[in-house]
C-alpha cells in the first residue's frame, strides 16, 4: 500500500495528465464535430463572461462603483476598467504557455478556467463605492485584470487543430465554427440581464440583482471545462496535436520566424474587432445616457441582432469557400467603411434609426467575424500555429477592440457622432492595408 501511495506521490502533473489519457481513452478517435462542439461551448463560456463584464459596464458600475461622477463620466470610468482584460490577454498567454509547457495542457487549461470563473465570480460579492470607497474600485480593476489573464490562458489549440483538420475546399466553414461562441454567449448574457432588469426594482437589481450573472458564469465555467477537459485529456487528441505539431513555442522563437506576421494578422482583423464593441456595448452605452428607449428594449434589439450575427457567421464560411477567407474580409471592410457613414444619421434618427443601426450592424459583424481569426493565421508555419494563433488573437483584440467603447463613447459625447464614423472607417481602411501586405506573408491559404 505504502509502495502505491509512494508511487503516485512520485508521479509529475505530466506523467499524472498522462495517466488520465490512458484511462479517458477510447481509441475510437476523434472526429471534427467533436472538436467542433468543444471549440463552440468553450468560447460560448468565456465570450459570457466576457458580455456580462460589458453590460454591467454601462448598466450597472457608473451607479455602484463610480457614483461620486456624472453617468457619462462613470460610464467612461467603466470602460477604462473595461480595456485592463484586454491588456492582461497577452500576458496570461505568455505565462499560461509557460504553464503548459511545464506542466501539461490539462493542468494549464483548468488552472486558467478556475482563475476565470474565481475573478468573475468575485466580482459578485465586491461592495459598491458607498461602502468601502476607492478600494472598491482598485479590486474591480484587479479583478478584471485577473480575467484577462485567464482568458489568455484557456486556449487550448482546439481552434487551430479544427482549421488544420479542414478538407481543402471547406476551410472557411470550418474557420467560422469558433465564431459561433460570441453571439451565442452574448445571447445568454443579455438575456439574463434583460430578465432581471425587467422584473425587479430598479433599487433591488442595482443593490444585488446585477451580481446573478456573475454567479452564473461561475457555473458555465464548469460545464465548460469538463466538455473541453473531455478532449484535451485524450490519447487521440494528444496524438493529432502532435502529428500537427501544436505545441507552445517559445515566445522570443516566434517573434524572430514569424513577429511580422502577429501585427498584420491583428491589423487585418481590425475591422471586424471595432465593429464587435460598436454595435454590442457603445449603443447600450449611447442610447442609455440619451435616454431614447427603455434598456430592455434595447437589449431586446440587440439579442435579435445576435441571432442574425449567427446567421451571418454561417454564410461567412459559404461565402469564403467560394471567394476565398482574405477576399471576404476585405469586401467586408469596404462594407463597415460604406456603413460608417451611416452611423450618425441613424443614431440620431430615433428608434427606428438605433434599432436599423444595431440589426445591420450586427449583420455585418458576423459576416466579418465569422472569418476574422482563420484569414491570417494561416500563414504561421504548423509549429508556430499553436502560440501564433493565440497572440494574434490577442493583439487583434487589444488594437482593435479594447479601448474601441472608451474611445467611441468619449469622442461622440464631447465631439459629435461624426467620431464613430471616423473610428470605423479608420479601422476599415487597416483591415485592407494589413490584407494587402498579407500577401507577401503568405505560406498557404
Amino acid at each position: 500500500m505504502s509502495s502505491v501511495s509512494q508511487t503516485t506521490h512520485d508521479l509529475s502533473p505530466r506523467e499524472m495528465e498522462r495517466d488520465v489519457r490512458n484511462v479517458t481513452a477510447d481509441h475510437s478517435g476523434i472526429a471534427p464535430s467533436e472538436i467542433a462542439v468543444g471549440v463552440i461551448i468553450g468560447r460560448a463560456s468565456e465570450y459570457f463572461d466576457f458580455f456580462v463584464y460589458a453590460i454591467a459596464s454601462v448598466m450597472v458600475f457608473p451607479a455602484v462603483f463610480f457614483p461620486f461622477v456624472d453617468r457619462l463620466e462613470g460610464t467612461l470610468y467603466a470602460f477604462v476598467v473595461f480595456s485592463f482584460a484586454f491588456i492582461a490577454r497577452p500576458i496570461g498567454t505568455v505565462s499560461f504557455m509557460w504553464i503548459q509547457r511545464r506542466w501539461g495542457r490539462g493542468i494549464k487549461l483548468t488552472a486558467a478556467l478556475f482563475l476565470l470563473g474565481v475573478s468573475t465570480v468575485c466580482m459578485a460579492f465586491l461592495p459598491g463605492y458607498a461602502s468601502i470607497g476607492p478600494a472598491a474600485i482598485v479590486l474591480l480593476s484587479i479583478l478584471r485584470f485577473l480575467q484577462g489573464i485567464a482568458l489568455g490562458g484557456s486556449w487550448d489549440g482546439l481552434p487551430s487543430l479544427l482549421a488544420l483538420s479542414a478538407p481543402e475546399k471547406r476551410r472557411g466553414w470550418y474557420a467560422m465554427i469558433p465564431q459561433l461562441g460570441a453571439p451565442i454567449g452574448f445571447i445568454i448574457a443579455a438575456g439574463l440581464f434583460l430578465f432581471l432588469h425587467s422584473n425587479l426594482w430598479a433599487g433591488d437589481f442595482l443593490e444585488w440583482g446585477w451580481r446573478y450573472p456573475f454567479y452564473v458564469a461561475f457555473a458555465i465555467n464548469v460545464v465548460a471545462l469538463f466538455a473541453r477537459l473531455r478532449l484535451v485529456v485524450t490519447n487521440e487528441y494528444e496524438r493529432l496535436l502532435e502529428k500537427n505539431e501544436l505545441e507552445p513555442t517559445p515566445v522570443a522563437e516566434l517573434f524572430r520566424a514569424r513577429g511580422g506576421n502577429l501585427f498584420i494578422g491583428a491589423f487585418a482583423a481590425l475591422a471586424s474587432y471595432a465593429l464587435f464593441h460598436l454595435v454590442t456595448v457603445f449603443p447600450l452605452s449611447w442610447i442609455t445616457l440619451k435616454a431614447t428607449q427603455p434598456v430592455r428594449d434595447v437589449l431586446t434589439v440587440q439579442i435579435i441582432g445576435a441571432f442574425i450575427a449567427i446567421a451571418g457567421i454561417v454564410v461567412s464560411g459559404l461565402v469564403a469557400d467560394r471567394i476565398g477567407r482574405r477576399s471576404t474580409l476585405g469586401i467586408l471592410a469596404v462594407a463597415i467603411a460604406v456603413f460608417s457613414g451611416f452611423a450618425p444619421t441613424l443614431l440620431t434618427a430615433g428608434s427606428i434609426g438605433e434599432n436599423t443601426f444595431i440589426l445591420v450592424g450586427f449583420a455585418l459583424l458576423g459576416l466579418s467575424y465569422g472569418q476574422a481569426a482563420g484569414a491570417v493565421t494561416s500563414n504561421f508555419a504548423a509549429k508556430h500555429r499553436y502560440t501564433g494563433a493565440a497572440l494574434t488573437s490577442d493583439f487583434a483584440w487589444l488594437i482593435g477592440a479594447a479601448f474601441a467603447p472608451l474611445v467611441a463613447l468619449g469622442l461622440s459625447a464631447h465631439f459629435g457622432l461624426a467620431y464613430l464614423s471616423i473610428y470605423l472607417l479608420s479601422g476599415a481602411a487597416c483591415t485592407l492595408v494589413a490584407l494587402q501586405v498579407n500577401r507577401s506573408l503568405e505560406i498557404k491559404d
